[in-house]
This record gives structure tokens, sequence and C-alpha cells, in this order.
């Protein structure tokens, strides 16, 4: 008992205390306008890095469609505070259910399929939502949505990163997410074991849904504008790029590669197109020499506040 209350007072404190040095370098301009763009970037790259590994990584199902959840949380959200004049708290919130009511009705045809097939139906999902958010006026059409208040900033940023994070790997310690980690491991076994496997596959798939369109709220409410081209199939393969770089079944190394794409594109940010060239060639060489990701399915522990003789779990959620 002992070790789990020093645990969570350890988790405790490290989240304040980043929450607020960065806050205080924010305050006192430490922190340049770029790097800011770029640190907002980060926490919305980890919001849609961790909830799509939960669909890929934990669940084995092959999505592509990510960037269509975050279109929807996006446009539904913008519509809400633009619109509708709602307050930003219920923006997201609709965007984020939005998002998770298109999980259930894109998941429960789709996700009897398997493997490349699943892979074809959600990249196409994607399409069909950019395809419409270019058709439709009331949204913009190709244009988009001009002039939206920045209303994200790095409290609810963090706030929202920090609870994404949170409740993926309370999901992923409770039976519904065992049962998941089951269904990918073997899902004729888990089957016969009496798992309801499209039940399973469906909850991950609207679970991480939800997150998806919460990044896309927080997105649209940081950039002013969001535009169909913003959520191309290109940014389904971004994110898909974090969770494999990261490790497939591993939350700590989603949130690790999301920082370090982060990072690498800003780095890169004056090479033009010798940018891609050279962040290609980083992800081919980290695949080659490393290719379970960066933390293959392991997580960051705190076993080092067990006392002496306790039972080694191994990862963060023990």
């Amino acid at each position: 008992m002992g070790y789990f209350r020093s645990k969570n007072i350890a988790i405790f404190l490290v989240i304040i205390a980043i929450y607020l040095a960065v806050d205080w370098l924010l305050k006192e301009d430490v922190i340049s306008k770029f790097q800011e763009v770029n640190l907002m970037l980060l926490g919305i790259n980890v919001i849609l890095a961790t909830s799509l590994n939960l669909i890929v990584g934990f669940t084995g199902q092959l999505a592509l469609g990510h960037a269509g959840f975050m279109a929807i949380g996006a446009y539904v959200a913008t519509i809400f505070t633009v619109k509708l004049g709602q307050p930003f708290v219920l923006a997201l919130v609709a965007g984020s259910t939005a998002a998770a009511l298109a999980g259930v009705l894109i998941g429960l045809p789709t996700l009897r399929l398997k493997g490349d097939y699943l892979a074809i139906a959600t990249l196409g999902f994607g399409e069909i939502i950019r395809g419409l958010a270019v058709n439709i006026e009331y949204v913009g059409g190709a244009a988009g949505i001009m002039g939206i208040p920045r209303l994200t900033n790095w409290p609810w940023l963090y706030a929202m990163t920090v609870l994404t994070v949170a409740a993926i790997r309370n999901f992923l310690n409770s039976t519904h997410g065992r049962a998941c980690l089951a269904v990918r491991e073997n899902e004729i076994a888990a089957e016969a074991m009496g798992i309801n496997t499209t039940y399973y596959k469906v909850l991950a798939f609207t679970t991480g849904a939800f997150f998806g369109g919460l990044a896309g709220g927080l997105y649209a409410h940081y950039f002013y504008l969001i535009q169909p081209a913003t959520f191309s199939f290109l940014r389904s393969f971004d994110i898909l790029v974090m969770v494999v770089l990261g490790g497939m079944g591993s939350l700590t190394g989603s949130v690790i590669a999301a920082a370090a794409i982060t990072l690498v594109n800003a780095l890169l940010q004056d090479l033009a197109l010798l940018r891609m060239v050279i962040y290609a060639a980083l992800l081919v060489a980290v695949m080659i020499f490393r290719p379970q990701g960066l933390m293959g399915n392991r997580e960051f522990t705190l076993n080092w506040l067990r006392p002496r003789g306790g039972a080694n779990r191994g990862t963060i959620g023990d």
C-alpha cells in the first residue's frame, strides 16, 4: 500500500511540477512564440498518438482514418463556438462526442474486417469526411473556417493531455482493457474464452475516436483556421508513424515519439524540402535498428519506489 501511495504522490508531483515550470516559462517569455506553437503541437500529437495506439497497438486493429475523427472534432467544436456561441468546454465535449459517434457508426460495419481490408476501409472513411468538408458551404468548403477564437491555452492543453493519457491508461488496466489485449493477442482464442471481440473492438475504436475528436477541437481553437486539407490521409499516416516509432502497445512510447517527431520537425523547419528527406531517413534508421519501436511494448516504471523484496511487475500500470 505504501508503494502505491508513494508512486501516486510522485506522479502527481511530477505532473504539477511540469505544469508550473512551463507556465512560468511562458509568462516570463522565456519560451518564444515559435517554441510555444510547437509545445501546443506536442500536446495535440500526444493525444492523437496515445488514442490511436489504443486502437492499433493495444487492440490490434490497423486503422488509417484517425485524421477523420480529428476533423469531426475540429469542425463540430468550431461550429459550437463560432456559429452557435457556446462555451469552449461544451464545444470540446460536443466535438469529442460527435467523433465517438462516428467511431461507432464506422466501427460496427468495418471492424469485422481485418488487416489490409480494415486499413483501406478506415482510410476511405477519413477521405469521406474530408470530401464532405470540402463540399459543405456551411463549414467554409475548401477554404475552411477562419477567425476561430484562440481558446486553447497551456492550462487547457496540459489538462486535456494528462486527462487523455490517464483515461487510456486506466482503461487498459481495467477488465475491458485486458479484453482488448486478449483480442490483439489471439482473436479466435479470445472468442473461445467468451469475450465479445466485436464489442471490444468497437469500444476501443470509439474511445480512440473520442480523444481524436478532442485533439481536433484543441487544434482548431489554437490555430485560428481549419481547412479540409489539414485532415488529409497524410495526417493519419503522421499519427501512425508516431505510434509505430514509439512502440505499438506502449503509452510511454507514444508520448516519447510524439515529442521526438514534433521536435525533429521544428528543428528541420528551415531546411525546406530537405526536411522531409532527413525526416524519412531518421525514421528508416530507427526502424532498421529498433524495429519494435523506441519502447516496444514496455512502459516507464517507478519501481525504484518499491520496497526491496517486493514483486516486480514491470509496467507503469502496476
